[in-house]
């Protein structure tokens, strides 16, 4: 058997594991076989690739990865979808040694046997920007990749200053990548149909703003002045600084206007105003 899963197949495996997909792990199933080659099509996924991907689910994007590069790690949580997963991958023609699968919280993952080389996952919504974070600053091997997930998030991940969606992710995501927009997909794609859009944001490795004391200097900052966008930087940085006149100091020390917000910021903003801090 050769090609990729299609709608009755995949019903067909979750019935016979017995599986039923929860909101609770956002599960939502890609039941179209193009979708799933566009994906791997974007992130540029070639034959030198370790892909890596999380929540493989049932396979389809897997499968997909399987195609082109010269192995796959799969990351997932339910032991139901885990054990299944080889089986899948062999009765479609492929080796059991090209595709590992790793069962465990993606969030607690930290190390993995093999280096991936680029990302490729359809992200539960509830944790799509912590695992995608997270990936980015324990895996510095992944060069590359493509997410699939909630518009809204998607927006949020490739905002820039000074518009509604810019954020706490937006910013931190830029410190050790450039984010942009890969495309919109169905909501037809998925079993179930999920109630939200989904996009696909693409990501391409830079060398990180600068070393790990620096980051978590930063993020705090990132942190505080994002907790409060509305109020003015001072204000938003005041318990940060040991009160409003400190922080006013602060961020002016910085060389950056005490009186405008958070969202006006880029990366570097928020790096001169931790640098300045922790002087």
């Amino acid at each position: 058997m050769s090609g990729l899963l299609g709608a009755s197949e995949i019903r067909e495996i979750a019935e016979r594991i017995g599986v039923k997909p929860t909101k609770k792990l956002g599960q939502n199933f890609v039941v179209d076989a193009n979708t799933c080659r566009r994906i791997v099509k974007a992130a540029e996924v070639n034959e030198t690739d370790v892909a890596l991907e999380i929540g493989p689910g049932l396979g389809s994007l897997t499968l997909a990865m399987l195609e082109v590069a010269k192995s796959v790690v799969a990351i997932e949580i339910d032991n139901r979808l885990a054990d299944e997963l080889p089986e899948t991958a062999m009765r479609h023609g492929f080796s059991a040694d090209k595709l590992t699968v790793v069962t465990q919280d993606a969030m607690e993952v930290s190390s993995l046997s093999i280096d991936p080389t680029v990302l490729v996952a359809n992200l539960p919504y509830n944790v799509s920007v912590p695992v995608l974070l997270r990936f980015l600053e324990k895996f510095p091997t992944l060069r590359a990749g493509v997410v699939m997930v909630q518009s809204e998030v998607a927006d949020r991940l490739i905002a820039k200053p000074n518009s509604k969606t810019y954020g706490s992710p937006s910013v931190k995501a830029n410190w050790w990548a450039d984010m942009s927009s890969a495309g919109t997909v169905s909501r037809s794609i998925f079993w179930p149909v999920p109630n939200v859009d989904s996009s696909l944001v693409r990501f391409i490795r830079h060398q990180p703003a600068g070393d790990e004391a620096l980051r978590k200097a930063t993020f705090r900052i990132i942190d505080a002045a994002f907790a409060q966008r509305r109020k003015m930087l001072r204000a938003a940085l005041s318990d940060l600084c040991g009160g409003s006149a400190l922080a006013s100091a602060v961020i002016t020390a910085a060389g950056i206007d005490p009186t405008i917000r958070g969202e006006a910021l880029e990366l570097g903003d928020f790096i001169k105003i931790a640098t300045t801090l922790n002087k």
